[in-house]
């Protein structure tokens, strides 16, 4: 019986793009945490799985190697300005640097806690291969 790898990890390969996605939005916010108009912005990674998923799901296939692989890349319209809950300085930017920098640590605990199950899941899938000895 053949393995469908792909389909095998890749509910873990979505997260892990997706939070990376994240982590560079947060980056990017942090870094224009002084510059006036700047607004926040961040992924709601539960809808971005669920369009991922979506994706998958309609059974896009790439018929030529130039094309691009929709099953991992970020749309758009999954980014979304965060609502300010702290009141306007008086310059527009809506960044809250310590929420940021919170936000910023949970992703990246949850961005390592998917690649230690995706490393789990290649172990197991290595021991089965071998039979049990490794």
């Amino acid at each position: 019986m053949a393995i469908n790898l792909d389909k095998f990890v890749a509910f873990n390969q979505r997260a892990v793009a997706i939070r990376t996605d994240r982590m560079e939005i947060i980056a990017g916010n942090l870094a224009n945490a002084n510059t006036p108009g700047y607004k926040a912005q961040d992924i709601d990674f539960k809808s971005a799985m669920q369009n991922a998923s979506y994706a998958q799901s309609s059974s896009l296939t790439r018929t030529h190697e130039k094309h691009f692989d929709v099953s991992t890349r970020r749309s758009n319209n999954e980014i979304e300005y965060r609502v300010p809950d702290q009141p306007d300085t008086g310059d527009g930017n809506t960044v809250d640097v310590q929420q940021e920098r919170n936000i910023f640590l949970d992703n990246g605990l949850r961005y390592q806690a998917s690649i230690q199950f995706l490393d789990g899941k290649f172990k197991g899938m290595k021991k089965a291969i071998a039979g049990g000895q490794g």
